[in-house]
């Protein structure tokens, strides 16, 4: 007579209702056959099932994730997936910087895991500003939609060179991967395209002054003051 798999589970486990159906849809999530465990439940003598959950549930851990986000089997894949509404609303610019970027990054749409592209909306309060940050994984497209904005980044060290532009509607510039950047000073929206599903941000004055743990005073102290000079 045919065992089930939730009847193996549950007599050989001892596992409950609720736990028996995680691990049936993690099973099912991943493609991993649950023919084994019928098999191992069998023949006690080749494997037990503590030891092939054990094994499975080890090869999940391997291949459950790609670029660190939760794989889905592409058979249970829907359109939502692939989609992401909102970009027309106008994001809050009621904070400190006057500005309010609305991502759409893998976190966002799922569909862009391993594409390498992600875009965002960036909306503007008149004197408004994105502050100085990097994206370290992306380079990036910025494309003016309404008003006018100054943006630019600055070179590499040594030269630490201040490149700026003041871009009008349906002006487009472009920001290299890594580099410093700050965009502002406009009522304005713009539009952002990346070269990276996961492009980060690291905005430098909460990365320099807001760390955790704080990075030592003197440290900075020393760092600004040889500028100065």
């Amino acid at each position: 007579m045919e065992k089930s798999l939730s009847t193996i589970l549950h007599v050989h486990l001892n596992l409950n209702p609720c736990k028996i159906s995680a691990l049936q849809m993690l099973t099912a999530r991943y493609c991993i056959f649950i023919d084994i465990f019928l098999f191992s439940a069998c023949c006690p003598g080749i494997a037990t099932v503590s030891k092939t959950i054990a094994f499975l549930t080890f090869i999940c851990l391997l291949a459950a994730r790609v670029n660190g986000l939760v794989y889905k089997n592409p058979m249970l894949a829907q359109a939502n997936d692939f989609s992401f509404s909102g970009l027309h609303v106008a994001g809050s610019t009621s904070n400190p910087s006057g500005s309010r970027v609305t991502p759409v990054t893998v976190a966002q749409l799922p569909g862009l895991n391993t594409l390498g592209i992600s875009t965002a909306r960036i909306d503007y309060a008149p004197w408004g500003i994105n502050p100085p940050h990097t994206h370290p994984r992306a380079s990036e497209i910025l494309t003016v939609l309404e008003v006018s904005l100054m943006v630019g980044f600055v070179s590499s060290n040594p030269e630490n060179r201040l490149i700026t532009k003041v871009l009008q509607k349906g002006d487009v510039f472009v920001f290299p991967v890594g580099l410093i950047r700050n965009v502002g000073y406009g009522n304005a929206v713009a539009l952002a395209a990346l070269s990276s599903q996961n492009p980060g941000a690291i905005t430098i004055t909460n990365a320099v002054f807001g760390s955790n743990a704080p990075i030592a005073s003197k440290v900075l102290d020393k760092a600004v003051m040889s500028h100065i000079r």
